[in-house]
Order: C-alpha cells, then sequence, then structure tokens
C-alpha cells in the first residue's frame, strides 16, 4: 500500500512538471485575444451596424499599383462621424511567427511598430463621398465609424481606381423638389432630371423615380424612411425588439469578446430597392420627373422625398425633400339664429343630400336654451346634430311631431340640418300639400334662450280636439282640449269649408303639420285664453265658439302658444253645425 502511494506521488510530479511547460508553448502567460476585423470589400456594398457611443472599424488594402481611391458613406437615419486613416508600418511582420491564438493581419500590425496618417473625416446625416489618391506607404487602410445619438446602421461602399464610381444615381446640381401645384387632396410636384437618367436611352429601365409621402418630416435617405416605418410599426405592435440577450452570469470570455465588435458579418444591399416599398407610403412612376400625388387629406401637412433608384446596383440618391399643406375644405355658411326666430329651412337640391349650418350664442350667464323643429315635409329624411367646441352633443331625427333639444353649458352651439332626398313622386306630392298650407319650407326651427328653465317644457297628453255633438248647435259648437300643468296661452282658430272641401272631407285643410298661427289671418282667430292645472290627469279646458252659420262645416285649429319654442298645433277638427234646432 505504502509503495503505491509512493507511485501515485511521483507520477504527479512528474505531469505537473510537465503540464507548465506545454501551456507557456501554446499560451504565453500574458496573450488577450484582440479584437476580431471585419474587411471592406472593394465593388460592393457593406452594411455596417453602429451601437450608439462604440466605433465600428473597416479594414482593406488596395492592390498594386492603384493611384486613386474612392469611399462612400451613407448614414441611415441619424448622424454619424467617420475617419479614413492610413497605417504604415516600419518592418513588414515575420510569417513564420507563431502564436497562440489565431490572429488576422491587422492584429499583428498593430504590435509591430508604425505611424497612422488621416486622410478625410466627415460628421453628419448625408451621404459623403472622399475620392483622391491612394497613399504611397500606406500598409492598411482603416475606416472609423461611430454614431453618438442612437443606435443606427450605414452602409459603405469602396472603390479602387480614378473617375465615376457609376454604381450611385446622380443628382443634378439643383436637387431640390418643387411644389408646382397644391390643392384639397393633391398636390403636384417636379424636379430636375438626374444626370444618370438623361446618359441613359430611353428603353434603358433601371432607374426609377419613387415619391414617399409622410406626415413627420424629410428623410435624409432611402433607409432613414425605412427605419421610421419600421420604428412606427413596432409602437404600434406595442413588442421592442431585443437584439442581444442577457445571461444571468456571463462568462468572462464572452464578456471580454461583447467589448468588442461581435456583430454578424455585413451583408451586401439588396438587387432592387423597389421591392422594399410595400410598407411605405410611395409612389414610383419611372422617369417622368414631374408627379401628382392625390387622395391626400384636407388641411394637413405633408413631406416629400424624392429618391433616384439604382435597379442594377440596388442604390439610390436623395433630392432635397418639398413640404406642403393642403388646402381645407370649403366651410359651409354658417347662420346665425337670433332670439326667438322662428325659421323655415327649404333644401332646394330635394334630389341629393344637401345640409345647412346654424348658430346660436344664448344669453344669460345660465348658457341655456331651447331648440324646437318640426319636419313639414311627408318623405325626407332629416337629421339635427348640435355640437359644441367641435364635440357632439346630440344627434337625433326630426318628424312632424315637435322635437325638443335642452341646450345647456356652453357659450354657442353649431347646429347642422341635413336632408336625404326623396324620388320625384314623393317630393311632388309633398310640395303640393305644402303649397296648399301656404308653405314652401321643409324644416320650422326655433331657438331661444331659457333664463329661469331646467329643461324641456311639459307637453299635452294628447293633441286631439273633442267636440261634443249634444253641445252643438246651430250657431256654436263645444270644444274640449288636454293642457299641461304650466301656464300656456291657448288660441282657437276657425275656417269656414266650401261644399266642395266638405264633400272632399276637408283633407286638404287638416294635412299641413307645419300651418302655424303666423301663417293664419287675424279674422279666423276666435278666441285666446290661458289655462293651468297642477294634475295632468284633470288638465282639460273648454271653449264655445259662437257667431256660426247653421248647417256649416267649420275647421277649428287649436295652438299651444308658449314664450319658448314652436307653437304646437293641435289636430285640425271638422264639425258642423245643426240646420234646425
Amino acid at each position: 500500500m505504502a509503495l503505491s502511494l509512493c507511485l501515485w506521488a511521483t507520477l504527479m510530479l512528474v505531469w505537473g512538471s510537465l503540464l507548465p511547460q506545454v501551456h507557456s508553448a501554446l499560451a504565453p502567460e500574458n496573450e488577450v485575444p484582440l479584437r476580431p476585423t471585419t474587411w471592406l470589400p472593394e465593388g460592393k456594398i457593406t452594411s455596417v451596424t453602429l451601437p450608439k457611443g462604440r466605433t465600428r472599424r473597416l479594414y482593406f488594402t488596395l492592390k498594386k499599383k492603384t493611384s486613386a481611391m474612392s469611399v462612400t458613406v451613407s448614414p441611415c437615419h441619424f448622424p454619424i462621424e467617420w475617419r479614413l486613416t492610413a497605417r504604415t508600418l516600419k518592418d513588414k511582420p515575420l510569417k513564420t511567427l507563431q502564436w497562440s491564438t489565431k490572429k488576422s493581419t491587422p492584429e499583428v500590425w498593430w504590435r509591430g511598430p508604425g505611424t497612422e496618417e488621416k486622410i478625410y473625416s466627415f460628421a453628419g446625416d448625408t451621404v459623403d463621398t472622399y475620392s483622391g489618391p491612394s497613399h504611397p506607404r500606406a500598409s492598411v487602410y482603416i475606416l472609423r465609424l461611430r454614431s453618438k445619438q442612437q443606435t443606427t446602421r450605414a452602409t459603405v461602399f469602396l472603390h479602387e481606381g480614378p473617375g465615376p464610381l457609376g454604381v450611385f444615381p446622380l443628382l443634378p446640381a439643383d436637387p431640390r423638389v418643387h411644389t408646382l401645384g397644391v390643392g384639397m387632396t393633391s398636390v403636384t410636384l417636379s424636379w430636375a432630371p438626374s444626370a444618370s437618367i438623361i446618359s441613359l436611352p430611353k428603353a434603358n429601365n433601371g432607374y426609377d423615380y419613387c415619391v414617399i409621402i409622410n406626415s413627420q418630416q424629410n428623410y435624409p435617405n432611402l433607409c432613414a424612411a425605412k427605419e421610421r416605418k419600421k420604428e412606427e410599426q413596432d409602437q404600434n405592435r406595442g413588442k421592442k425588439e431585443k437584439k442581444r440577450q442577457a445571461t444571468p452570469w456571463p462568462v468572462l470570455k464572452d464578456w471580454w469578446w461583447e467589448q468588442w465588435d461581435s456583430y454578424p458579418e455585413p451583408q451586401s444591399g439588396p438587387s432592387s430597392l423597389t421591392d422594399d416599398f410595400d410598407d411605405l407610403q410611395c409612389l414610383c412612376q419611372g422617369t417622368e420627373n414631374v408627379c401628382t400625388v392625390s387622395e391626400l387629406l384636407p388641411d394637413t401637412s405633408y413631406y416629400f422625398d424624392v429618391f433616384v433608384i439604382d435597379n442594377v446596383n440596388g442604390t439610390s440618391a436623395a433630392y432635397k425633400g418639398a413640404f406642403a399643406r393642403t388646402h381645407e375644405e370649403a366651410r359651409a355658411a354658417v347662420v346665425p339664429l337670433r332670439e326667438g326666430e322662428l325659421r323655415w329651412v327649404d333644401f332646394q337640391d330635394g334630389g341629393s343630400k344637401s345640409q345647412q349650418f346654424f348658430s346660436f350664442r344664448p344669453r344669460g350667464w345660465q348658457q341655456s336654451g331651447l331648440l324646437t323643429l318640426q319636419s313639414c315635409g311627408g318623405g325626407e329624411k332629416t337629421t339635427v346634430t348640435v355640437s359644441s367646441k367641435g364635440q357632439v352633443l346630440t344627434s337625433q331625427g326630426v318628424g312632424a311631431d315637435l322635437t325638443h333639444i335642452w341646450l345647456q353649458g356652453s357659450p354657442s352651439y353649431l347646429i347642422l340640418l341635413q336632408q336625404e332626398g326623396t324620388t320625384t313622386s314623393q317630393r311632388t306630392s309633398v310640395t303640393d300639400v305644402a303649397r296648399l298650407g301656404g308653405l314652401n319650407a321643409s324644416v320650422k326651427m326655433q331657438v331661444s334662450s331659457a333664463y329661469h328653465r331646467r329643461g324641456v317644457p311639459s307637453l299635452p297628453s294628447t293633441l286631439q280636439i273633442k267636440s261634443f255633438n249634444r253641445l252643438r248647435g246651430c250657431n256654436s259648437v263645444t270644444l274640449a282640449w288636454m293642457g299641461t300643468e304650466e301656464r300656456s296661452l291657448y288660441c282657437v282658430y276657425r275656417r269656414k269649408l266650401s261644399s266642395f272641401d266638405e264633400e272632399a272631407g276637408g283633407a286638404s285643410a287638416l294635412t299641413a303639420p307645419c300651418l302655424g298661427p303666423e301663417s293664419r289671418s287675424d279674422t279666423e282667430r276666435v278666441l285666446c285664453k290661458y289655462f293651468q292645472e297642477l294634475n295632468p290627469r284633470r288638465a282639460v279646458t273648454t271653449a264655445v265658439i259662437g257667431g256660426l252659420e247653421p248647417g256649416v262645416a267649420y275647421v277649428f285649429d287649436v295652438y299651444l302658444m308658449r314664450r319658448w319654442g314652436i307653437p304646437i298645433k293641435y289636430a285640425s277638427k271638422m264639425v258642423k253645425t245643426r240646420k234646425e234646432c
């Protein structure tokens, strides 16, 4: 047993002496993996994610005997800062140098002595291009990009050699979008044509103009418009995308790599940008540089951005956007209503839907009033809508019976009357009936301030007039009707019927619902009396009408005269006096 323990201890000592040698040969004690390297390809559009407040680095080298180069950076939605430098090494790294971990060539150059020279820098949210000669002694070029405001994206394009790029569309000398005309629901725009489109034959359809409409702002590029639309969709859904999921106990190695640019490899841009416009309010119209945007809302501000799209290379260039506000709708004339005024509202275009506006300001600090309406047509459908300060208070139909609307709590009211026309036959019959009653209006309306009232006045339980056959004589008749618990004035009118009207049953005189006392002759009024009964069941009043001719038919009308609202007309009653008494 003791021999076995000694043998095991000896093996452990030998193994322990070998482990440090192996570790030192494979991984030096102070060795730390450096940041990963992203190479910028030549002739391809590279998309780069820029985290807020952190610098992304892209590296590239030029081919031998390359005399010039150009670098184009296009920010997306937010301003960025970018800087182009050239790093020159004094000594080239040894190819036979062994490293403990896999490293790229730029990391080897960082460890060697050298100098770095600034070539160009820019800050902003617009597309910018550096074009110039190559550095004669540069070992590697470094492009640094940084976003201070928000996490965003940018696209980078590297071109080797002199001359124009030919990948991005060219803008004219005046890249502004001009507004030719503004209407209530449309705006006409124009802009100078792109030089890229002018230089191509007409049969070539590799370019398109696209107009993007929004109510937020003008966008510096197409990517900003897409990002803004994506943000709106995320807000509507109430979901925020999580770019990275945090772990409860992160490993030290994972934490170290997150401090650097451990992002997915950059992807090249899409081959066609017009395929990505489904979610945008966009209008693409080929190569025409005049566009009319229609189906807009009246009295609304809009921003218009024009982009020239290269469908072959998947690139775009933005014009300087325009701003316009559509004209407001033609407002209908608002007729002010006077205190206690009785108004006849006539809709001339009976065959189509029409409307009229009125306004009323009640008197007194209570700001209360009573609106009374009555429809005088037979087949029309009339609706009244009362609003105040842009808020609808009530909306209801108006019929042959009186409609009472109590107004309270606002200094002014807007009253809208709408009517939908009927057929020609219905309209003619209604007009004929109204003409017989001396009327040419469709709705009768009256509004007045109610200083001491607290609501709509009470109405009689029935509007029928009763005559007593036993009390009917040769020169007089006795009538009875229901009143209310409020003290009111009741007036009785009579009309003598001819033999023709008597044979017809007095239909021509009985079918005028809007025939009020204001349209009656003073000679037709036979009496007026005040009446009040606090018990509604006993609110019955009578009147004896004398001075009549024997054997003659009369039509009697009773009107409830009120200080507020339209007088209430009872149903007409035809009574014939006795021939012999």
